[in-house]
């Protein structure tokens, strides 16, 4: 619950320290005296974003701080979630400046607004007219059918699962974008695959088919070459004829000078070296015997692999090898994507079929509900003067599933006996609006928990004995939370255990606001201005006493 809330140099307030009762709590003042300026500290509060108009004239920055008992909540798991020190009685403050910076704290620990907010929402429920006009959209009328069939758990876990399966969905949409693309190349890619296989780069070596097409091409050189080195060493007068010629000579030389010996043995194996190279020479020579139709099958290989080097504009075989690992690699994961995909489908067909027994499960249980939550109501709004009103939960089953099941609501409404249902937005006047809120509001307050909630102005539209069964039945509310209500009524302004008074006053030619508790008498005299204006005559003090009592 709200303990009390502090506020500095905000709009028309200089400054204010409210404290709050925990029951029922009545807010008045005149038109135009800031009553407004209260909602706008708690939506700060709140976390919603700020409006830097709002900073007063006494400084260059406003803040707004709240005290709020939140013991027994079971709130300590979101203080260590966010590192943040729980108290009891914890502190909130939201700071807002002209150079346009926001700032929020919890216990003194700066945070962010996401944080403040999901904090603050849990504690603090602000009702406004905008919030009565929520009963007439379909998706809030939900909501309601899930709090009143103690259904809410159960439409998070499917909306859970809901998510998971929408997400599965678009990954495998997105994996299907993925192989469309592919498959655009993926013939284009099959074909290259094919011409790189074809070369067996892991076979041939192109390096050493070079070199033979090179020695074929210049076959007679090389043959040339061969018949050379065979006429200089075994041709007419050759030198091998006439080193052994030599050696011969110097047998008969050595027994008269040793020196000659080792020469004579240089000689020798000089002699069986140029005998090894004519013997290397004549088989070489053999060996130069090229095939015309192997020299064109090697340059039409070579022709080739040369090609696609240039196509894939690479410079090597390595690098050709690389080329095609990655294309046989993208093959296979294109298979993989594809059989990916089809694991996925089947695995997405099993989320949908336990999808649809949740939510089929869920509408089972939101239909089960709907008769005595309609008797519920019809209980309540007769204590608000709606005696022969009927709303009626009309529920029906969709096509297909979507983010709250497959369930289809819509609130129709009867204001009278023997007059047809037609859809709420259709029939219910602003003040019968207000009503069938209220009577939701107070149903569904005792079926969550909800600490402190405030109503601004759900009374408008109403008067008399209705304003008088609204202030009860938010009297009865005030006994089980906190409730702070807004009100331009008397019947509901007397029904209050504490009542605030905004005030508006002119001071040193400035229009400032305050908030005032009002004494038992005060709240007589402030009942009565609401019944007769200004001028309080001792009949409205004695109808207010009476209202009060």
């Amino acid at each position: 619950m709200i303990s009390s809330l502090r506020i500095e140099n905000f709009a028309l307030i200089d400054s204010a320290n409210i404290k709050f009762d925990s029951g029922f709590t009545v807010i008045t003042g005149e038109t135009g005296s800031g009553k407004s300026i209260l909602l706008n500290a708690l939506n700060l509060i709140l976390g919603e974003r700020a409006n830097f108009s709002v900073i007063g004239n006494k400084g260059d920055k406003s803040f707004v701080e709240a005290e709020l008992n939140i013991a027994k909540f079971g709130l300590e798991e979101f203080f260590t979630s966010n590192e943040l020190d729980y108290f009891d009685n914890t502190i909130v403050r939201r700071e807002i400046s002209k150079s346009g910076r926001s700032r929020a704290f919890i216990n003194d620990t700066p945070v962010q607004l996401s944080v403040l907010k999901a904090f603050s929402s849990q504690l603090i429920h602000i009702h406004s007219q905008y919030n009565t006009l929520e009963l007439k959209d379909l998706s809030f009328q939900l909501k309601v059918l899930d709090v009143l069939a103690n259904t809410s758990e159960m439409n998070l876990n499917y909306q859970r699962e809901y998510a998971k399966y929408v997400f599965s969905k678009k990954a495998i949409n997105d994996k299907k974008r993925t192989l469309e693309d592919s498959l655009s190349q993926a013939d284009y890619n099959e074909f290259q695959l094919q011409e790189l296989t074809a070369l067996h780069l892991n076979d041939v070596d192109y390096d050493k088919t070079q070199i033979e097409v090179t020695k074929a091409e210049n076959s007679d050189e090389i043959r040339q070459g061969f018949s050379s080195i065979l006429q200089v060493l075994q041709g007419t007068d050759s030198i091998t004829e006439r080193i052994t010629e030599l050696i011969s000579s110097l047998s008969k030389s050595v027994e008269f000078d040793s020196s000659l010996s080792e020469f004579k043995s240089r000689l020798e194996t000089i002699s069986v070296e140029l005998n090894d190279i004519v013997d290397d020479s004549e088989q070489g020579a053999r060996k130069v015997e090229f095939d015309p139709r192997k020299l064109d099958e090697l340059i039409s290989k070579i022709d080739n692999y040369n090609r696609i080097l240039v196509k894939h504009r690479v410079n090597s075989q390595e690098e050709l090898v690389t080329v095609f690992e990655s294309l046989a690699s993208s093959s296979i994961s294109l298979t993989e994507l594809k059989n990916d995909i089809l694991n996925l489908e089947s695995s997405l067909l099993v989320d949908y079929e336990k999808l649809s027994n949740l939510a089929d499960e869920l509408h089972q249980k939101r239909s089960t509900a709907t008769n005595d939550i309609q008797n519920s109501i019809k209980k309540e709004l007769g204590e608000l003067k709606l005696e022969n009103t009927e709303l009626i939960f009309s529920l029906s089953k969709n096509t297909e599933l979507n983010t709250t099941g497959i369930s289809h609501l819509e609130i129709l409404f009867s204001p009278n006996i023997g007059v047809d249902p037609v859809p709420v937005h259709q029939a219910a006047s602003g003040g019968e609006l207000s009503r069938v809120m209220l009577a939701l509001q107070s149903l569904m307050s005792s079926k969550v928990k909800l600490r402190s909630m405030l109503f601004d102005e759900i009374d408008t539209g109403v008067s008399g004995d209705v304003a008088q069964k609204m202030g009860i039945t938010l009297s009865k509310m005030g006994r089980g939370m906190q409730v702070i209500a807004i009100t331009h009524l008397p019947q509901v302004a007397a029904k209050g255990t504490q009542h605030l008074k905004v005030i508006k006053k002119i001071i040193d030619g400035q229009t400032l606001s305050s908030v005032l508790e009002l004494s038992s008498e005060e709240r007589i005299k402030e009942t009565a201005r609401l019944m007769s204006g200004d001028q309080i005559n001792d009949a409205a003090i004695e109808n207010a006493k009476a209202l009060m009592q």
